[in-house]
């Protein structure tokens, strides 16, 4: 396995920013500013998800990914990855009665804990450790287990996301790690 493309990269860890690259990409983003539309700015991080969310409702679907994103907080995941963790629990309900009641009642739990400590809905508190803590008030419920187990699978076993988390996927296609990145570990 000599070739080139079952080698792992390398990446140099240097930061390689110039001036003149700093003044293009700074450029270019204040002329994306400029031409992107209003509506694009003011919709909240959930807007996308919650019109996804047809069977449970949008506040329902706006309530699962911001619950996602505090079970398994990745700051480098946009929401498309968490939503594509969460969008089968609405096709799921479709058909499913008993797991429509328990996302709708757990949804219904979340934010009756969430006024009981904090006087507000879930979505409105904007604390994540205010969040979290009403997360673990209902960590022991069937509603919680159901999304955490759901979200382990979507979110993890999601090959777009490996590239962001550093892992190349599996090896043995392409030889294995021995020649492809086994001895290149440089946090030890």
């Amino acid at each position: 396995m000599d070739n080139k493309e079952s080698r792992m990269r390398l990446v140099s860890k240097a930061a390689t920013l110039t001036r003149r690259g700093f003044l293009k990409g700074s450029g270019l983003a204040s002329i994306g500013v400029t031409v992107m539309p209003a509506g694009a700015l003011l919709a909240g991080p959930g807007a996308a998800m919650a019109q996804a969310f047809t069977v449970l409702g949008s506040e329902a679907g706006a309530v699962l990914l911001r619950m996602a994103r505090d079970i398994f907080p990745h700051d480098k995941l946009a929401d498309k990855y968490y939503q594509h963790a969460i969008a089968p629990y609405d096709a799921q309900a479709r058909k499913d009665p008993a797991l429509k009641a328990l996302l709708t009642d757990g949804v219904a739990l979340l934010n009756q804990g969430a006024r009981a400590r904090h006087g507000k809905d879930y979505l409105a508190i904007d604390k994540e450790e205010d969040r979290v803590a009403v997360l673990r008030d209902i960590e022991a419920t069937p509603f919680f287990q159901k999304i955490h187990g759901g979200l382990v699978t979507g979110l993890y076993d999601n090959k777009a996301v490996f590239p962001l988390f550093g892992y190349e996927g599996s090896s043995w296609e392409k030889g294995g790690y021995v020649d492809r990145g086994f001895n290149d570990i440089d946090w030890i």
